[in-house]
């Protein structure tokens, strides 16, 4: 395939995920994934740092997308339900990825602790990102990292709630299974 060729950051993504599932997140190189997507190693890093970006690029978007959720919140909204908006917004661009491209994603980052270990870095960053436009509101600190905290949990849960859920000609919807975590959330502290 010509270097010209559109998709190569969506062909990088499938052939590294599929290599990932084949030989295991160590035993394959950036060459191998360039390679199998029919492009060079120089293309593959002007789409992705390294290897294991392939499987986190997105990660700003999604940060992005939450906190000017958060952020458009309604005045009057509590912290909780300023979160509860920002993470109902994340499924906006889950919406546009298949639930089985999900549950592969995952299940490779879960069998590799590199993987794990920079996927609860970004939800960290995701964290300390909801924190500050809590602040930014004018929300008490303390409160604030708390919600951030809690509606990154909610996240965690219902994404792996959602990818867990079989998977039927209509898909399931991502933001009803948030919908459902944060009203076993409520459940909780009732």
């Amino acid at each position: 395939m010509g270097r010209w060729e559109p998709g190569a950051a969506g062909r990088l993504r499938e052939a590294a995920l599929a290599l990932y599932a084949e030989r295991g997140y160590d035993g394959t190189t950036v060459a191998d994934i360039a390679d199998r997507a029919g492009v060079t190693a120089r293309t593959f890093f002007r789409h992705f740092a390294d290897k294991r970006e392939v499987l986190f690029a997105g990660s700003e978007q999604l940060e992005q997308h939450m906190v000017k959720a958060l952020a458009e919140a309604p005045a009057s909204a509590t912290p909780m339900e300023t979160v509860a908006a920002a993470v109902l917004a994340s499924s906006d661009l889950f919406d546009t990825i298949p639930q089985e491209y999900s549950r592969r994603r995952q299940a490779v980052i879960s069998s590799t602790p590199e993987l794990r270990e920079r996927e609860l870095i970004k939800l960290a960053t995701l964290t300390t990102a909801l924190t500050q436009a809590l602040l930014d509101r004018g929300v008490e600190p303390d409160v604030a990292a708390l919600a951030a905290e809690t509606g990154v949990a909610v996240f965690r849960v219902a994404f792996g709630r959602w990818i867990a859920a079989p998977e039927g000609p209509d898909g399931v919807a991502f933001a009803d299974v948030i919908r459902s975590t944060l009203d076993n959330l409520s459940g909780l502290t009732a």
